[in-house]
């Protein structure tokens, strides 16, 4: 059995990721659940889906017992297929456009790939984070 190092504690999950469709698989593993579980299965879920193609051809209940700890398992199976379907095509600007991926994975993108401050979040945590950063720059 592998053991996962799960993510920081002291982190955005957004904070710990590498590029966009990762960002977009953590935001819709952490709709409807808390952070905790999430920062443990996220690395384990990308060790084995490395990328949406990955995923899309992945058997569908080895995804799923890797989502198990954090419920909605056909609902959140069916986002992310979805999603890795759209992001094939997506031209990265409106993550909107993106299946499963509301204002909070919007803005949330805008921040941390796009680097645009000017959104405003209604998500605490993304308020939290945009303050901390305009602190920062002052």
């Amino acid at each position: 059995m592998k053991f996962f190092e799960p993510l920081r504690d002291d982190l955005m999950v957004q904070q710990q990721i590498s590029n966009a469709w990762e960002h977009m698989v953590g935001v819709i593993m952490l709709n409807q659940t808390s952070r905790k579980p999430v920062k443990l299965t996220l690395p384990e879920f990308l060790y084995w889906f490395p990328t949406p193609q990955a995923l899309l051809q992945a058997d569908e209940d080895f995804v799923k017992t890797i989502l198990a700890p954090l419920g909605m398992l056909n609902v959140r199976y069916k986002r992310l297929i979805r999603m890795s379907q759209d992001y094939l095509t997506w031209d990265g600007e409106d993550a909107t456009m993106l299946y499963g991926i509301g204002k909070y994975g919007s803005d949330s993108y805008e921040i941390f790939f796009k680097q645009n401050y000017s959104v405003e979040p209604t998500d605490k945590e993304l308020k939290r984070y945009l303050q901390e950063e305009t602190e920062c720059q002052i």
